[in-house]
Formats: C-alpha cells, structure tokens, sequence
C-alpha cells in the first residue's frame, strides 16, 4: 500500500511538473496552444453514454463527404464574416466520430441506394438495389422473393416506436426509401418504371403507401408527387403524374385519415399533435435548393416538424433525415448550390439538438458516398470558397488581393471537380476533344450559377468512392471509432436501442 500511495504521490508530482512545464513554454501565451489545452481537457473528461436510446436520428447529406464537407465549413464561416476555416458546424461539436468506407459489395464507388440500404440494414448491397441481399442481380424482379431485408425502421416499430423519414429529394429516391422499400431496381418510383410481367415486388412509392397503411411510417416530408399521382391527373403545381395503373396514392393517404401538405401554407396547416400519418410533397420532383426555394419548407423546418411529430410518443422514435440536393448540385458541378444546401443540412442538425437531450437521444451525422470534387491550392486564408484563389499573404493571415495563376496566366477557384459538365475540354465537330480554360472574373466565380471548371468532359459529375465521416452524440455514440464499413452504422443504432440503462 504504502509503495501504491508512493507511486501516486510520485504520478502527481509528474503531473504537476509537466504542468509547470507547459506554463513556461514560450507558446504558453497563444490563442492556438490555449484552445489546444482546452480541446485535451474536454476530451479528457468525456464519459461514455450508455444509456437506452429512446429516440434515433440519422442525418444523411448525400454526397457531403469529408471534401464538401470542408467546402461547407469555408462557406458557412464566410457568410458570418470570418475567413471560414476556424468556423464550426453543428456536428462537428460531437463527441465522437469515425471514417466511413462507403463501396458496395459490387462497386469500389457507391450509388445512394445501397449505401442507405447498408445504413437501414446492417448488410452491404449492390449498386442500384435498396434491402436486398446482394445474392440477387439487380433488376431481376422474380428473384426479390425471400431475399428482402428487414429495416431498422421496421424493427423499432416492433418496440412501439414512430418513425419518420425527411428529404429534400423525391421520397421515393434512394436514400428515403431505404427507410422502407425493399427493390431490386431503385428506379422503379412508381407502376409506369416496372418491367413487364414484375409481380413480385410493388413499384417504391406504393411501397411508401402500403407502410403508412400499415402503420410502419408515422410522417414523411419531402418531394416527389410525381410517383404518387396517375399520369391522367395534375397535381398542385399543374404537373401531371406518371403512374399508368389509375391509382392516386395521395387520395388514398387522405382516404386513410392521413393529412397531406403540398405547400407552406399547408405545412404550417398541419396537425402535429394527431396521430393520423402526415405526408408532406412538396413539388412534382425533388424539392428546389435552397438557395433557390420559394413556397416550400426549409428542411429545418421539416425537421422540427418531424420532431414535434413523433415526440408524441412516449416510447420513443426514429427519424431519417436527407439532405438530398447537395448530391445533384455536386453532380451539376455547381459548387454555390451544393454550398447552400449543405449549410441548410446544418442548420437542420441545429434544429434537432435543440429539440433532443443528448442523454436520451442518440444523433447520427453522416454522408451515403463523396464526389470527384477538387481543392486548388495554394489558397490563402479567406479565399472565397466559391471564389478566385487568392494568395498566401506572407506578412498576415487575410490572403493578398492578388489572385494566384496558373502555368497557362489565368486565374483558377478554389473549387474544381475532376469530371463534369465544366469540362474545359469540348467536343469538336470531328469528335476529338480540345480547349482551354477560359479567364475568369470574381464576379463570374461568385455567381450562384457558375459551374467550377472540370477535367475530364461528362454530362454529369461522379460520384467517388473515398470514405466519408460519421459524427454522432448521445448513448452508445463512442462506438463510433477508427475507421469502420457503412454497415456498421445500423448496428450502433440497433444496439443503442435496444441496450442501456
């Protein structure tokens, strides 16, 4: 005991020696050394959650990985005035966080579908294919039978749990419907996209109905009227729909009790507090960008009024939030509205750790897959992220007001994509590929409609296959470490609800 209590007093003296140590250094006094202090002291008191999640919240903004997740950091920090790095987003406060390997059991570079799948399911999937095991080709309709997954969804259902699913793509788009279709072929949104003769598995938005008929999803908002309407009949807006089998799913919804909102007003018009389903769509397609949105709610708004939804019951729920457009914006190779997109993601992430306790509420940040976008350098700090690259200011911190030039005496942003429609090499009338870049303004950068300069030519931009992040908070959230398979998400969720105090 006595060699115990040596040994102690011996640590302590170390301790404090190295304390003493550190308060000497001739960088005692920085801002940076101080916030690194502080950082150690509030990782070295962390404890570990373990308490039964009672609700669940994952957050997916597709195709925000770790690069466009940076670009949103520039952006965010910049719209507030500062020079973007030192800006923190709302999960990048988490506790805990881990790497993401997102490829598919067939694909070194993922699509939505199998990435949500994976995420809802525990079992990686193929390309194209939403909770169906890989065994089955896709697009082989007759094969689905017996080869369904069961979801997370339909597991906490089971505890008597709400759920809830939230986008700002078309609901029956990849990454909501993993919440709960189960399709060989994640095309096939409606009757009209199903091939002849396929009787073994309903087409996803009567999927989506066939769920809420059944109690298994409590409230669904996003885009997509589309898929629901027969091609004879004109939604709200004055778009047809494409269904070819006479069925208008909306009506039938209604028909069930359920409330339906198409606009802001009649978002705003809806009874939370009922425990009749709530579907929200609110355009024919995907729901508009942010930056670009009129008449329609913001997808904090929908969060919040997911939230206040299913907060109804007192077992408990899980929500599935999609950021969806930050994906397409990518894919246009149109860096201003991914960035608007991506910070509307955030404040949505804002609004659900306002309206959760951390001690009951497990939250789940995450991305299905990246893209092939692409960081110039040598940026210096405060380069609009949007904009030109300015350079390093060797005497401060803001850059100089001297944009930086490439070999060929032009100006370049600070994003690119590697492939996409900004392609600067062009078809010409022999078929062969030639151009040059062309010289650019700030004003022509910054514009919301500018598409970033790209390498190889492509109608539309890639996505890639390099890992994404996952930040989480709540019980069992310190599970997440290291680097892990996308699959693995579904079991920290599964286990969080299912386990604790």
């Amino acid at each position: 005991m006595k060699l115990f209590i040596a040994a102690l007093l011996a640590g302590a003296s170390v301790a404090t020696t190295c304390a003493l140590a550190q308060d000497s250094l001739p960088q005692a006094d920085s801002p940076w050394f101080k916030v690194g202090q502080d950082t150690l002291a509030a990782n070295l008191a962390k404890q570990p959650n373990t308490n039964r999640a009672k609700n669940i919240i994952l957050f997916t903004a597709d195709g925000q990985g770790v690069g466009t997740n940076y670009a949103i950091r520039l952006f965010s920090g910049q719209l507030e005035g500062l020079m973007g790095s030192e800006y923190v987003q709302p999960q990048e406060t988490f506790p805990h966080l881990a790497l993401v390997k997102t490829y598919t059991t067939n694909g070194q570079t993922p699509d939505s579908a199998p990435t949500a799948g994976a995420m809802n399911t525990g079992v990686k999937q193929k390309n194209g294919m939403i909770n169906v095991d890989p065994s089955v080709a896709r697009g082989d309709c007759a094969a689905i039978t017996g080869h369904e997954l069961t979801t997370f969804g339909e597991i906490v259902k089971t505890h008597g749990k709400s759920v809830g699913v939230v986008s700002t793509a078309r609901l029956t788009h990849a990454t909501p419907a993993g919440v709960y279709a189960k399709t060989v072929d994640r095309n096939w949104e409606d009757n009209s996209k199903l091939p002849e003769g396929c009787t073994a598995q309903k087409d996803i938005a009567a999927q989506l109905f066939d769920a809420i008929e059944a109690g298994k999803i409590d409230i669904a908002l996003g885009g997509g009227r589309r898929h629901f309407l027969p091609k004879e009949v004109k939604g709200d807006e004055g778009k047809s729909g494409k269904r070819t089998d006479g069925r208008n799913l909306i009506k039938e919804i209604q028909d069930l009790g359920g409330q339906y909102a198409w606009n802001q007003a009649t978002f705003e018009a809806l009874d939370l507090a009922s425990d009749k389903p709530v579907i929200g769509m609110f355009e024919s397609s995907h729901m508009k960008y942010d930056v670009d949105r009129t008449d329609e709610p913001s997808l904090a708004e929908m969060t919040a009024a997911a939230i206040e939804k299913l907060s109804q019951n007192e077992n408990g729920f899980f929500l599935d939030i999609e950021a969806g457009r930050v994906d397409h914006a990518n894919h246009a190779g149109n860096g201003a509205r991914a960035m608007h997109d991506g910070k509307a993601f955030a404040d949505a992430i804002a609004k659900a750790m306002e309206m959760t306790d951390e001690t009951d509420t497990l939250i789940i940040v995450t991305a299905d897959h990246e893209h092939a976008i692409a960081f110039n350098g040598y940026c210096g700090r405060g380069s609009p992220v949007l904009g030109l690259c300015y350079d390093v200011n060797k005497a401060g911190e803001m850059h100089t007001d001297k944009p930086l030039l490439a070999d060929d005496g032009k100006p370049y942003t600070v994003i690119g994509y590697l492939n996409g429609v900004g392609s600067v090499l062009k078809k010409q009338d022999d078929g062969s590929y030639s151009g040059s870049r062309p010289d650019l303004s700030q004003e022509e950068a910054l514009d919301k409609d500018y598409v970033q300069q790209a390498l190889i030519p492509m109608s539309s931009e890639t996505h890639s296959g390099e890992d994404v992040a996952v930040y989480a908070r709540g019980p069992w959230s310190h599970l997440f470490d290291g680097t892990i398979e996308q699959n693995y998400i579904f079991h920290v969720m599964n286990h969080a609800a299912n386990n604790g105090d």
